[in-house]
């Protein structure tokens, strides 16, 4: 907890800062995560998800994707990646600082502690585009001794339930206004697909290897939302347009489903679960869910 709020003090001054946890440190660092909401402070955190509940497991884990999103006395006014290897996980973290500083919203990268566990050859590269960082609490960036800085109060109480109900309005529409531009996800087939197997993160590998073993002769292809939140609503039903069933795996139980589902109420498709808390899930078990 202290730890997010010292990154919250660092970027207030102007310094592009992030910090990382898991399992029940990410628990208490939703206090700081609302916080950033509310102040749309540009707050960067690594969560490599454990074992749950409470302490678990410090191995592997999907178990912290509605915390990550959710989590807090808020409404989810944060961006979460989900990558599913360690280029991604590099090529997201420069993604999450661009995000972040750009439409000042808090932006998680959700990853997991077999990822973070892995070594793997990474392109390491010069970024086309960083977002400049500059001091939140000034409202006027240049610097002239001359006159006196402009200081503005960032607050994050309210005296009010009008003035609550005004910055939560406001805050959502930012958001709403957002997402277009961030919401991500992928397809990936061989050939047309009766089955949609959709899942995120490091099982998505499991998942296109799946695919492209037996995606073809048995019919199924790949959906993976790469932002959690904001969700890829449109994307993802017009991956499902016309397919028979929908399985979701994930290696926890029911919080990607929960994600599909809604995103999915009122379409008329069968949906199965495949969850494995807390287990790590092969291509050769997505192949036997294709029925």
């Amino acid at each position: 907890m202290s730890a997010g709020f010292v990154t919250i003090g660092m970027i207030m001054g102007g310094i592009k800062a992030f910090t990382a946890t898991a399992g029940p440190g990410n628990t208490l660092m939703q206090d700081p995560l609302t916080m950033a909401e509310n102040m749309r402070i540009p707050m960067v955190v690594i969560i490599a998800q454990r074992g749950g509940p409470s302490t678990g497991s410090v191995i592997y884990s999907q178990q912290e994707v509605i915390l990550s999103g959710w989590g807090g006395n808020s409404e989810g006014y944060r961006v979460v990646y989900s990558p599913s290897n360690i280029q991604e996980l590099y090529d997201y973290t420069i993604k999450a600082f661009n995000t972040a500083w750009t439409h000042m919203f808090p932006t998680i990268v959700l990853t997991d502690g077999y990822v973070v566990k892995t070594r793997q050859s990474v392109d390491i590269y010069q970024p086309k585009k960083l977002v400049k960082s500059h001091p939140l609490v000034v409202k006027s960036y240049e610097r002239n001794a001359d006159k006196e800085l402009d200081y503005q109060n960032l607050s994050n109480t309210f005296v009010t339930e009008e003035q609550s109900y005004e910055v939560n309005m406001d805050l959502m529409n930012a958001f709403k206004k957002m997402t277009p531009k961030v919401v991500e996800s992928e397809v990936y087939q061989k050939g047309n697909y009766k089955t949609l197997i959709i899942v995120h993160g490091l099982v998505a590998g499991a998942a296109k290897e799946a695919v492209d073993m037996k995606g073809k002769e048995k019919k199924f292809g790949l959906f993976r939302p790469i932002t959690l939140n904001p969700f890829p609503i449109n994307e993802l039903k017009k991956a499902a347009r016309g397919v028979k069933q929908i399985i979701v795996a994930e290696s926890a139980h029911n919080q990607l489903q929960k994600l599909v589902k809604e995103a999915l109420y009122g379409e008329h498709i069968n949906i199965k679960q495949y969850g494995r808390p807390g287990l790590g899930i092969t291509p050769e078990e997505l192949i036997k869910l294709v029925k």
